[in-house]
């Protein structure tokens, strides 16, 4: 054949041919390209240069060193800071490991109040600078004064139970299902030294436990009602089963009603559930009942503190009328 026609790839064989469909470009149209960024982080946007600012003014900031004192302090040393929440704390009975005071603060009633509790007590008072105490105080307003709060001693649940064997009156604990808060953990506490609980028993993970604001939400009941930690709840409640004790579920669809409860004279354990999640399955199935309190159709559930506290005075109240 004349010509080049026979050179390889120089002749397009079939002729044109018609695409078929779109070739995935309308849906990849349709996927979308992700989340939309967070307006910080998008750089045409004003909270982006807001950011970087406050990184700029962050970064140029001196930072302040840790005192020295502060690494004498055993490791898990709080400090409260501030002149009405230091007042707060010590009139709560809150154990004191030392006051420390900027100078300049004589005139004010609180902060000598404050140093004639230290002094009674017998927790050493120090003066320090501001720049120190603004180094403890995470960005809180110190007003010149602080105080530094031992971390708390929990009890062994062996030895309250021993105790509580010991007494007159019938065994009677509070057990909290992962409660996070700590204003409610205080407010348990305070509701079981009312109504004569020998102890509380909380786990030790993820669940609140006692600090300073506890301490202080309890009114001063820490001094006298003791709290074991325990690393394993069920296991706990059924170790308690086995010595004897009962366990009640506090629940909101509870299978009695707290106001009929029949092993009210018998050693009892009751159980306060999560804010909000209430129980957890394998607490719940431990529990040798569950226990409602009956409420308005107006209001869905009670606060765990709350409902914890009126299930102590309803037992009290059977107890004492048998």
């Amino acid at each position: 054949m004349a010509g080049n026609s026979q050179r390889k790839g120089a002749v397009r064989k079939g002729g044109s041919r018609q695409k078929v469909g779109s070739g995935g470009q309308r849906r990849r149209g349709l996927e979308g390209k992700g989340p939309t960024p967070k307006a910080e982080d998008r750089t045409y946007h004003a909270a982006h240069k807001r950011k970087q600012e406050s990184d700029r003014r962050e970064a140029a900031a001196p930072k302040r060193r840790t005192p020295g004192w502060v690494k004498a302090l055993p490791r898990d040393t709080e400090f409260v800071v501030g002149r009405n929440a230091v007042t707060e704390a010590v009139g709560a009975g809150i154990p004191i490991l030392g006051v420390y005071a900027a100078g300049g603060l004589s005139g004010d009633e609180r902060v000598s109040e404050v140093l004639r509790a230290a002094t009674e007590s017998g927790a050493p008072l120090y003066e320090v600078t501001r720049g120190e105490l603004e180094a403890i105080s995470a960005g809180q307003s110190h007003q010149g004064i602080a105080i530094a709060v031992p971390p708390h001693e929990y009890a062994d649940l062996d030895d309250l139970v021993a105790r509580a064997s010991e007494k007159l009156t019938l065994p009677l604990f509070v057990a909290l299902d992962g409660v996070t808060d700590p204003h409610n953990l205080g407010a348990v506490i305070r509701s079981a030294g009312a109504f004569g609980a020998d102890g509380v028993i909380i786990p030790e993970r993820r669940a609140a436990g006692v600090t300073a604001s506890v301490w202080k939400v309890s009114a001063g009941a820490l001094a006298h009602v003791e709290v074991a930690r325990v690393t394993n709840l069920v296991r706990a409640l059924t170790d308690l089963k086995t010595q004897g004790y009962f366990v009640v579920g506090l629940d909101g669809v509870g299978a009695i009603d707290i106001g009929t409860l029949e092993l009210y004279d018998q050693p009892l354990v009751l159980v306060t559930g999560a804010e909000g999640a209430g129980l957890s399955r394998l607490v719940r199935e431990t529990c040798d009942v569950t226990a409602a309190i009956p409420i308005s159709a107006n209001v869905e559930s009670l606060n765990a503190a709350v409902a914890t506290g009126i299930c102590l005075y309803q037992v009290t109240q059977l107890r004492e009328k048998k």
